[in-house]
């Protein structure tokens, strides 16, 4: 195996993409006494408060802008999606409402909440995957979507 198989290797992106997300919750709640929430990173730009709006827009900043990074230094995979573009509207608009009735999302409640030990977390992450694993089963293999 030589480095250039390593780099192009799935467990070698997910491995690095995880430890940046780890490494980036731990540095927002280090320094900044934050939790990674992105939902409500982004839910709170509206209303921040003074001194708080910088630091949300440079983190999400840098969620816009990684992925360019990524394409110059190692170009993107290719990616098909299956789904018809209302399905993905629908599905995100569903991801939000649900974001707001679990109070977070996947990056606060199954990366620093769960990090955390907190059972809010936890019971959240168990029912959006669970809710998730259903979500596919029905439509993938029961209505042949």
């Amino acid at each position: 195996m030589n480095l250039s198989d390593f780099t192009h290797n799935a467990y070698f992106a997910s491995l690095s993409g995880g430890l940046l997300i780890g490494l980036a919750a731990a540095m927002l709640v280090l320094l900044n006494g934050r939790i990674a929430g992105i939902s409500g990173i982004l839910g709170g730009l509206t209303q921040a408060k003074k001194g708080d709006k910088s630091w949300r827009i440079l983190f999400l900043l840098g969620l816009v802008t990684a992925p360019f990074v990524y394409r110059i230094s190692f170009g993107l995979p290719a990616v098909t999606i299956e789904a018809e573009n209302i399905a993905l509207i629908i599905a995100g608009l569903l991801v939000g409402i649900g974001t707001r009735y679990a109070s977070g999302c996947t990056s606060g409640h199954g990366v620093c909440g769960i990090s955390r030990g907190s059972l809010r977390s936890i019971v959240a992450t168990l029912t959006f995957m669970t809710a998730g694993f259903i979500t596919v089963y029905l439509t993938r293999h029961l209505l042949g979507l």
